[in-house]
């Protein structure tokens, strides 16, 4: 769910959601109650929330760049309001990271000086934008599979998670509709749309296997009741995914997994070389001036 300005976002969230947003601008956990549940390792959780963060703040820095290039103006503000709802969530939940692991590492600390191996993101959302057809076609991937995670992780046994989480899934929604809609409307649309649309599918099928494998602090967080095992929400994105594939007449990918390095991916820092230039734009100014406020 989008909002036209922050004052409605604070004053539409319902019940627990309404609380993640903290009541500071500089923090946005301040005044929340930030004490881990028992039995869960702080460095470990805070692992796990580093790469929910960053899966959100890569993804939103991509469609960013579609602002001043997006096909129509209406579009422009589509794409620019879910990179600020994911740029929301980064927040959030790096700074629930920087807490959990005990290093007290703030938001801005932990998106502008961590080099390219210390992020932890999945390699779907940094690759490049591509063509319309592309991104439309990766934001209903991503937004799939990270609704079904969200929609769980709104259980977890850390409530400044699940509040989160909680508020993410009404955001996740809209995400998933807009490129839903979209892909219907390319896939089922001019011969020259179809061919956009289906083209996107396929680059970035490779890719989609990387969301479902498990690392080992997933797995770790899933037995702690703090986070889910990714595999779980497999047959629920299959399920979303034939059904807008079909209605927009395309043909689901079958093609095999991008490999990683010695079996390791993003989880683990290891990226493709388009996270480096990403990184580079996006930290110049924070590195060049690190102590500048405006």
């Amino acid at each position: 769910m989008s909002f036209d300005n922050a004052y409605e976002a604070l004053t539409t969230a319902e019940g627990e959601s309404r609380w993640a947003f903290g009541t500071g601008f500089d923090d946005p956990l301040s005044g929340v109650d930030t004490t881990l549940p028992d039995g869960v390792d702080g460095a470990e959780f805070g692992r796990y929330l580093m790469m929910l963060g960053d899966d959100a703040l890569i993804a939103a820095q991509r469609l960013i760049e579609w602002v001043t290039r997006a096909p129509e103006l209406e579009d422009e503000l589509a794409l620019a309001n879910i990179a600020l709802d994911l740029l929301g969530q980064a927040r959030l939940l790096l700074s629930r990271a920087g807490q959990a692991d005990g290093t007290g590492r703030g938001e801005d600390e932990l998106a502008y000086f961590r080099d390219e191996r210390e992020f932890r993101n999945v390699r779907l959302v940094e690759t490049p934008n591509g063509d319309f057809g592309h991104t439309t076609a990766r934001l209903l991937v991503f937004s799939t599979w990270r609704l079904a995670l969200f929609t769980r992780l709104a259980d977890s046994r850390d409530p400044v998670l699940a509040a989160i989480a909680a508020k993410g899934v009404k955001e996740l929604a809209y995400h998933r509709d807009y490129a839903a809609q979209w892909t219907v409307r390319l896939g089922d649309g001019t011969e020259e749309s179809h061919a956009r649309v289906q083209r996107g599918l396929d680059e970035v099928w490779p890719l989609v296997g990387e969301l479902f494998v498990p690392h080992q602090t997933e797995l770790r967080m899933a037995e702690a009741g703090v986070g889910v095992d990714p595999a779980q929400v497999r047959a629920e994105f299959d399920e979303v995914v034939d059904q807008v594939c079909a209605a927009a007449t395309l043909q689901r990918p079958d093609t095999p997994p991008l490999a990683g390095v010695g079996g390791r991916g993003g989880r683990d820092g290891i990226h493709t070389e388009h996270l480096g230039y990403l990184l580079a734009e996006m930290q110049s100014l924070a590195r060049a001036h690190p102590e500048a406020t405006w």
